[in-house]
């Protein structure tokens, strides 16, 4: 067994150096390399690899097939690997316990609506906790960052007179850079004036702070995010999740595919650049915002309408 703990860990090494993170993976595969373990199983066969991926439990019943989809995709994409090793381990078939996720429609936030959230934010007290979250909601929703990383911003990844932001070690391991509209610039600078006199002194690095001067949690962002929901009466459409934090990356995302489709050029060349900002690994995952909202998609026709009436 100790021999399928090597071999996990290797594999995960190996994806790592590729540039994924794989927290949730190594967890699930980890689980796996214990439970063969609690069977004295030296080889993976699809039928222990199909027990592990539907065994019960809370998680189980809470998520359904499609946790159990994706532990089997995280035993099979393991066992793909682990046959050329060890030639007796089994690949289950790739339509076993397909692990396909609940589509969730995103709520895409309109202007507006930021600007009441900013403006719920800025009726917080203290002062810097309130200029701390309505100015964090604001730089969400015009760069369209993840939480974790507007949380993770230090000092120094913040530089005003270039109008840019450093996004260090992403999601992916990745960093890239961020440029800034100059009202961008002038609310950062409020904020920095104001976090400055409010803590002199801060115990923390980071560019946003807390109103006791220690770095924001990202799990703090949602339960506030919440809050400001119900201060501003913006709700989901019937039949919908309530809105999310990252909704307003997402809202960011299919404003920016809408002002490319307006502008005439082909959009297809313009995603790379999209993704390249958004930090994701390849264009293939900014595809999905395309599906994100019916004008997207009417554009999207009306462009191919234009095309074909052009050619003929």
């Amino acid at each position: 067994m100790t021999g399928l703990g090597e071999a996990a860990e290797d594999y995960l090494a190996m994806r790592r150096a590729l540039g994924f993170t794989l927290v949730g993976e190594a967890r699930l595969l980890m689980r796996l390399v214990n439970y063969c373990h609690a069977r004295e199983c030296e080889h993976l066969t699809t039928e222990l690899m199909l027990d592990w991926a539907t065994e019960p439990g809370p998680r189980a019943h809470s998520a359904g097939t499609y946790y159990q989809g994706r532990k089997l995709a995280v035993a099979r994409n393991f066992a793909r690997h682990l046959q050329i090793l060890d030639p007796v381990t089994e690949v289950p078939p790739g339509d076993l316990l397909t692990a396909r996720a609940p589509k969730l429609i995103p709520h895409l936030f309109t202007p507006e609506q930021v600007q009441a959230l900013m403006r719920a934010a800025a009726r917080i007290t203290p002062p810097l906790k309130a200029s701390t979250w309505s100015t964090l909601i604001g730089l969400l929703a015009v760069t369209g960052m993840r939480s974790g990383e507007a949380c993770r911003l230090d000092h120094d990844h913040v530089d005003l007179d270039q109008a840019t932001l450093l996004i260090a070690n992403t999601k992916f391991g990745k960093t890239r850079q961020v440029f800034l509209h100059p009202s961008t610039i002038a609310a950062l600078r409020r904020y920095t004036d104001l976090r400055d006199r409010c803590c002199p002194n801060p115990a923390t690095s980071a560019f946003f702070v807390s109103a006791r001067g220690g770095r924001l949690n990202v799990s703090q962002v949602a339960p506030l995010f919440a809050t400001l929901l119900d201060a501003t009466g913006i709700t989901a459409a019937p039949g919908r999740r309530r809105p999310r934090p990252h909704d307003l990356r997402h809202s960011f995302a299919v404003a920016t595919l809408i002002d490319f489709h307006h502008d005439g050029a082909p959009v297809e060349p313009r995603l790379p650049v999209l993704s390249t900002w958004l930090g994701h690994v390849d264009p293939k995952s900014t595809y999905h915002y395309l599906h994100a909202a019916p004008q997207l998609l009417t554009l999207a026709a009306q462009r191919i309408d234009d095309h074909e009436r052009s050619r003929s």
